[in-house]
């Protein structure tokens, strides 16, 4: 699924289709499928357009995982393990429509009973579940202390040595020439400046990856340092980038920049990272309030 999304993003910003060759689950029946990205006119790759697509969060099946001491769950009789079949008369396939159920419940900020049906050891049970309103941001969202659904599957894929260092390299420039991408659509407006993200989403990524297992918190430590390596090559004053700028005007006129050319330029590339950190701070805050 990673592969796959990461083959989204690709043609969702390049605005091209997407060719794909699926089968079943048993490698039968395969045929060829065309995603018409180029048609949907998004200006960024989120949760929101990959659930357009149809690619949101892993598929889980509707069952209850653990419930948390004296929450609404468990006061109203609900057991890990429990089939949810459905939800105020809503059928429920997966664990996702539950969450989504659950958090809307509570969107006037009034906490309202719903009705669960749930199969347990063969039986089918009707349970009234009346979740706490919490607050996400600035809006109210229903809670009811339980976790739906069970841990997707992980795969463990392994490369050799020489294929492991080629498909790096590879997954390296992919990753630099989308990050310079984005930049410039974000420079001439087909963009959101939104993307522009700074520590404290950093930092929450950084946890949310360590949930997931090393292999996932190693690998977002390797995205995150190859934008910051590809923005410090940006020919800024303050940055290497501007450095190598400097010594190549000195290599093609065979004289160093002038000092009062020098601070002029130092002085503007304070300015432009001080606005890139501003925004990207103040995005971090509004994504933290809901405002994003």
């Amino acid at each position: 699924m990673n592969d796959l999304r990461w083959q989204v993003t690709q043609s969702v910003l390049h605005g091209t289709p997407l060719h794909l060759l699926v089968s079943d689950a048993q490698g039968r029946g395969q045929r060829r499928v065309v995603l018409e990205l180029h048609t949907l006119g998004a200006r960024e790759v989120d949760a929101a357009l990959m659930k357009r697509i149809g690619l949101g969060a892993p598929f889980s099946e509707p069952v209850l995982g653990e419930t948390k001491a004296g929450g609404p769950a468990e006061r109203a009789g609900l057991r890990p393990g429990d089939r949810v079949l459905s939800i105020d008369g809503q059928a429920i396939e997966e664990s996702g429509r539950i969450r989504e159920l659950i958090r809307a419940s509570g969107a006037d900020g009034v906490a309202r009973p719903m009705l669960w049906r749930v199969e347990r050891g063969g039986q089918t049970l009707e349970i009234t579940v009346t979740p706490n309103i919490a607050a996400d941001g600035q809006r109210s969202v229903g809670r009811i202390e339980a976790y739906p659904g069970q841990a997707p599957i992980f795969v463990t894929v392994r490369y050799g040595v020489f294929e492991g260092l080629s498909r790096a390299v590879t997954r390296t420039w992919e990753m630099s020439a989308l990050t310079l991408k984005m930049l410039g659509k974000m420079l001439i407006g087909e963009a959101s400046l939104k993307n522009l993200s700074g520590p404290l989403t950093i930092a929450d990524y950084a946890g949310q990856s360590v949930q997931l297992g090393l292999a996932y918190y190693l690998g977002f430590l390797a995205v995150v340092s190859v934008s910051l390596g590809v923005l410090n090559l940006l020919p800024l004053p303050m940055l290497d980038g501007g450095h190598l700028m400097y010594y190549l005007f000195e290599g093609v006129t065979g004289r160093p920049v002038s000092e009062l050319w020098l601070e002029r330029l130092q002085r503007g590339g304070v300015a432009i990272m001080l606005m890139m950190m501003s925004l990207a701070l103040y995005n971090d805050v509004a994504r933290l309030l809901g405002l994003h």
